[in-house]
């Protein structure tokens, strides 16, 4: 079975978000895709079988199943496209979160996702002692989203990780106006057995569409300030659906011999 490794919303290889991605005849058992996961150790792991409809993705992170993930989806278009399917400009994925379609536009791979409600909720104390740092205002969608002061804020957080497991949100993003792009993100996903995600392309279906609204503006040029960081291209669609675009780098390609 072969396995990539693609860093994604970045265009040179050691940066932005590391998946690796498995491109199988059949599936295997979720006992052996979560064993593979946590032998990769990478924040995603992502499992493709192609089917009658398109290709099946899964995504896994070293502890669980998640159902969805903006960069290895990213990262499972650039495999599809520049190694299986090359005379194709898009990719069809049926996935937990629906079907997904990602297109290739010049460097760009763009992905069609589902925004998600966003309510307002209040600031805790409990957010506060373990992000070190107040919140301007706090989101909740499929993930938590807290708004804070300055960008600086943001870049310099060193948040408590065992509190981050007690308060809302499937992952915790922390996110400001930045100086150079239109927002500037982290994401901490301890409940998910990942301390941060490099670049997440998941939070930012809520992350641009805060700011979108904020700001309004249709397109938000976003930075993950993350060690390895990485840049999105977001654009607000109808129907409750936002298009991700970033690049991708080919780190390594390599043959897995461990039954599965």
């Amino acid at each position: 079975m072969k396995q990539y490794i693609v860093d994604a919303f970045t265009d040179k290889p050691f940066s932005g978000n590391p998946a690796a991605v498995c491109v199988m005849e059949s599936w295997p058992s979720e006992k052996a895709m979560m064993e593979l996961a946590m032998e990769n150790n990478l924040s995603e792991t992502a499992f493709i079988v192609k089917e009658k409809t398109g290709y099946h993705l899964r995504w896994f992170t070293p502890t669980t199943e998640v159902e969805l993930c903006g960069h290895a989806t990213l990262a499972s278009a650039y495999v599809i496209l520049n190694f299986y399917e090359l005379n194709q400009k898009e990719v069809k994925f049926n996935t937990l979160s629906g079907q997904l379609t990602v297109g290739r536009n010049g460097d760009l791979y763009e992905m069609n996702f589902p925004t998600y409600p966003l309510k307002e909720i209040s600031v805790t104390d409990a957010m506060e002692k373990a992000f070190g740092v107040r919140p301007v205002k706090a989101i909740l969608g499929l993930d938590l989203v807290c708004i804070f002061a300055s960008e600086d804020i943001v870049k310099n957080m060193n948040p408590n990780q065992d509190l981050l497991l007690g308060i809302e949100g499937r992952i915790q993003n922390v996110t400001a106006l930045g100086t150079e792009t239109d927002c500037i993100s982290r994401s901490f996903c301890p409940k998910l057995g990942i301390a941060e995600d490099p670049v997440c392309g998941s939070a930012h279906c809520q992350i641009a569409d805060y700011w979108s609204k904020e700001l309004n503006k249709k397109e938000i040029v976003a930075y993950q300030a993350s060690r390895r960081g990485g840049y999105l291209y977001c654009r607000m669609e109808k129907g409750n659906r936002i298009t991700l675009s970033g690049e991708a780098a080919l780190v390594a390609i390599s043959e897995i011999v461990a039954k599965l």
